[in-house]
């Protein structure tokens, strides 16, 4: 398993490196910025549902639905409704350590800007598939996960085109038992994550770096279909109008995960690692 790991993400880390180098040739050096800026950082809340509905006995279907938050002018912190996620993919299990999906997602984004005359609202559409890999380590589970989207965007200006864009994203994920020998019911767990996001497109000229998110996440498993976990992610990346300037957040990640399996007992496989 894991030759075959390494030899994906190595096609995988390759494919990424290409795709940015062929972006760079194109890059007229008169409009690379002379130097880097830092936004300042916002403040930002989401609520995350995540579903994993057992349908055969190696299929699921994954049904995530998220509410994101950010903070305005007019209300800090928490702020005004930014986006919402509705993505739905049917997933694969190869093996106990093993799973892929493939879907779509529909996002709703919401312009945040008090002093905008633009639209308030604007749909966002994406394909996406991911590849999931898992293994133990002493008491604790490590998971890695690649995932990619090919999306379509536009501005919240009038009649503004859409964009297409590839999203090419690696995480890397341990769930680390406190209170007990095994990731089991009752038991308290702490998550460090941190997940790399490149794009590519005939509209990322430089911005490469989308988004680098470092995320701590602590966890409680209520039943083996049930775990509710909450955290704290710093994210930094590049803004597509500029290479040299970088967007910063700090964001209050709140998650349900829930797996219901619906087949008959005599059906059932023994559990598996996809339950995030």
């Amino acid at each position: 398993m894991r030759n075959t790991f390494s030899s994906i993400f190595t096609a995988f880390l390759l494919g990424v490196i290409a795709c940015n180098l062929a972006i760079a040739q194109d890059i007229d050096g008169e409009f690379l910025p002379t130097e880097s800026k830092f936004k300042d950082p916002k403040t930002r809340v989401w609520l995350n549902t995540y579903g994993n509905i057992r349908i055969s006995k190696r299929l699921f279907w994954v049904a995530q639905t998220h509410f994101r938050f950010e903070e305005t002018d007019a209300t800090p912190f928490i702020g005004q409704v930014g986006q919402i996620y509705n993505r739905h993919a049917l997933g694969y299990i190869y093996n106990k350590k093993i799973n892929a999906a493939l879907g779509g997602v529909m996002r709703i984004n919401f312009n945040t800007d008090e002093n905008s005359t633009d639209r308030n609202v604007v749909p966002e559409f994406r394909i996406w598939h991911q590849y999931q890999f898992a293994m133990p380590v002493y008491s604790a589970m490590v998971y890695h996960r690649i995932r990619i989207e090919h999306r379509w965007t536009q501005g919240f200006e009038e009649n503004s085109e859409y964009i297409f864009r590839n999203r090419w994203r690696y995480m890397f994920r341990a769930k680390i038992p406190l209170n007990n020998d095994e990731l089991a019911p009752k038991t308290l767990y702490v998550s460090p994550e941190t997940e790399l996001i490149m794009q590519s497109g005939k509209a990322v000229v430089g911005s490469v770096m989308e988004d680098l998110r470092l995320t701590t996440t602590l966890g409680y498993i209520l039943t083996p279909r049930l775990t509710i976990a909450a955290g704290a992610m710093y994210s930094q990346g590049q803004t597509l109008e500029n290479a040299g300037e970088f967007k910063q957040n700090w964001t209050i990640r709140c998650h349900v995960y829930f797996s219901p399996d619906f087949r008959k007992v005599k059906n059932k496989l023994p559990s598996i690692h996809l339950n995030d």
